[in-house]
């Protein structure tokens, strides 16, 4: 994978504070708002106490970009969260890059 390549999809930010409006994800216990609404691409997400995720997903903030292929983003790599789709038409997985989760998205289109 081409890393000069990489498209910036969002910053996602751990939080403890309950935001209005934010959406839950029942299957992953976790709650996120805003980075469809952020001029920035700014995610907050809030984990319930019990969210099954990796702790160091649920402490430190995460980057994400937008792949055109997850397996291949993920090939040989720390893999933190296996793909999955939390959301229709999204397949995500995580990574830990030196101590720091990165999120890929790939898109259906």
């Amino acid at each position: 994978m081409d890393l000069s390549k990489l498209k910036y999809h969002h910053l996602g930010i751990p939080t403890k504070v309950p935001i209005k409006g934010e959406v839950y994800l029942k299957d992953y216990k976790v709650y996120h708002f805003g980075y469809e609404k952020s001029e920035f691409g700014i995610e907050w997400m809030r984990y319930e106490d019990d969210c099954p995720l990796p702790e160091i997903v649920k402490t430190i903030p995460h980057v994400a970009f937008e792949v055109d292929n997850i397996y291949e983003a993920i090939k040989d790599r720390k893999i933190l969260i296996e793909p999955n789709s939390p959301s229709e038409g999204n397949i995500v997985a995580f990574i830990e890059e030196n101590g720091a989760p990165i999120e890929f998205i790939q898109i259906k289109k």
